[in-house]
């Protein structure tokens, strides 16, 4: 188990937290439990390197079907802590979020069914009771309505690398749902061309808080092309000329030699 402490929190809008689990089966009313759950948190449109991930023993054995999916063994589970040991610390990284999940009835089922299994810890609740949810599934079936939406399909769409998902891993999937949610949202991470805070320019920054340079400061120097390495350009461009059957769209735009003499 980690809980890892990468990034600093930023000052920001919304804090989303990406989720994914993965089961010992597709059922929980049949007595399947979460084995693995991986998360990795958003602040606004940045990644903040913060995650938590950690591996589980269900008390009972995986599925066939679910290992060919995800590749997780019984002996691999054995000596993982149960769910009772861990879900303080992944409760507290999931209060107050909003998260995001690929088909969130799945993940949110398994999760309420586990705290429902907790004797003693009525506190709990549902998810829904301390988190919203935003379910990226259903994003894309309104935004790509007869088309393949499962995650593989997602990444294909937005170019998103999913290279390394040989196998369904949670933390993997959460890291590559949060790639596809940036994308299908807008692609930009930030407009901001100054820092991630509204301290030094970043979201929610006003005008008198962007960080300005001096006005005194060194300035950069500009490196000139010499008559060598013009003429070398110069050839270089009447060579792609001949190639193409005339000169590129924008030196026909620019003006010629002596139309430009007469403007300074």
């Amino acid at each position: 188990m980690s809980l890892s402490l990468l990034g600093s929190r930023q000052v920001s809008t919304m804090r989303y937290v990406v989720l994914d689990t993965e089961t010992t089966g597709l059922e929980p009313r049949e007595g399947h439990r979460i084995i693995e759950i991986g998360c990795v948190e958003l602040i606004g449109r940045r990644l903040t390197g913060r995650h938590f991930h950690v591996y589980i023993n269900p008390e009972r054995e995986v599925d066939e079907g679910a290992m060919a999916v995800h590749g997780i063994t019984d002996e691999f589970l054995a000596d993982k802590p149960r769910f009772a040991e861990v879900v303080d610390e992944f409760f507290e990284f999931i209060k107050g979020a909003e998260l995001i999940i690929h088909n969130a009835a799945f993940d949110i089922g398994f999760i309420n069914h586990e705290f429902a299994l907790l004797k003693g810890r009525s506190d709990l609740g549902e998810v829904r009771d301390h988190c919203t949810v935003l379910d990226t599934l259903l994003m894309a079936r309104e935004r790509h309505p007869g088309q393949r939406n499962n995650l593989d399909a997602l990444c294909k769409r937005y170019g998103v690398d999913n290279s390394g998902r040989d196998l369904h891993g949670a933390l993997l999937d959460a890291e590559i749902l949060a790639d596809v949610y940036l994308a299908m949202t807008g692609g930009q991470t930030s407009l901001s061309l100054a820092g991630q805070s509204g301290e030094d320019g970043g979201p929610g920054a006003t005008a008198a808080e962007i960080r300005r340079l001096p006005a005194d400061r060194p300035r950069t120097p500009v490196l000139r092309a010499s008559a060598e390495e013009l003429a070398l350009h110069a050839a270089r461009l009447a060579a792609v000329a001949k190639a193409c059957g005339g000169p590129a769209l924008w030196q026909q735009l620019e003006p010629d030699a002596d139309e430009a003499s007469t403007r300074h």
